[in-house]
Formats: C-alpha cells, sequence, structure tokens
C-alpha cells in the first residue's frame, strides 16, 4: 500500500489510538504533536494524507490545514480534521481552510473513519 499518513494531535492517548488505527489498516503513519510540528514532517517527509486535530498549542489544525493549502508543494495533499468542535461555524470555517472531511470525535466510528481515509487516498 505504502501510504504515508501524518496523524497531528495533542492528545497522546488520541493521537496513539488514531496511529494504531491506521497502520492495523496497513498504512505508515507519522505523528506530530501540533501543527508547527506537522509542518516540520511535512517538509521533510513525503506525506499521502494528513489527520490533525483542531485545538492544539503552537498551531492549530485551522492553521495547520490553511498552511499546507497555500503551499505549492502540499496544496493537493487531503487533510481530515477530527476534532472534539461540534458547532457549525467550526464545521464551516475548517471546510473553508480546505479540509477535505471534519470527522467530530463524539460521533467517532472506526470504519467510517477507515472508510473516509480510503475514499481520499
Amino acid at each position: 500500500m505504502d501510504k504515508k499518513i501524518l496523524v497531528v494531535e495533542d492528545s497522546i492517548t488520541t493521537r496513539t489510538l488514531l496511529k494504531n488505527l491506521l497502520e492495523m489498516a496497513g498504512y505508515t503513519v507519522l505523528t506530530a504533536v501540533d501543527g508547527l510540528d506537522a509542518w516540520r514532517v511535512l517538509k521533510s517527509s513525503d506525506i499521502s494524507l494528513v489527520v490533525s486535530d483542531i485545538d492544539m498549542p503552537r498551531m492549530n489544525g485551522f492553521d495547520l490545514t490553511q498552511k499546507i493549502r497555500q503551499d505549492t508543494k502540499t496544496s493537493a495533499l487531503p487533510v481530515v480534521l477530527v476534532t472534539s468542535k461540534e458547532s457549525r461555524e467550526d464545521l464551516e470555517y475548517g471546510i473553508d481552510v480546505g479540509a477535505n472531511a471534519y470527522i467530530l470525535k463524539s460521533h467517532f466510528e472506526d470504519n467510517n473513519f477507515l472508510a473516509t481515509i480510503k475514499r481520499l487516498l
């Protein structure tokens, strides 16, 4: 399969859960603790897709998504936001800044998540 996914999440519990889930599905997974860390990884690795939280220190998921879209090297990279931010405004803003999918942690379901990843790759 050889698809590399970058998981960006400041919570070690959630980061580990997403990493394990994706690795069990056969993906190679790199991780980052926030948007700045993720940007460093994106600049040095060949990533196929980004899964990112929104609420993180230093650089949040909205800002990271915007940065990905504005850079010619990463502008076509699929971005999936996985978040606890449930408001309609947050959802619309996530789509506006360029997220390909917006998944709520409160409605998180392994199979739906993996189907979304597969569809975007």
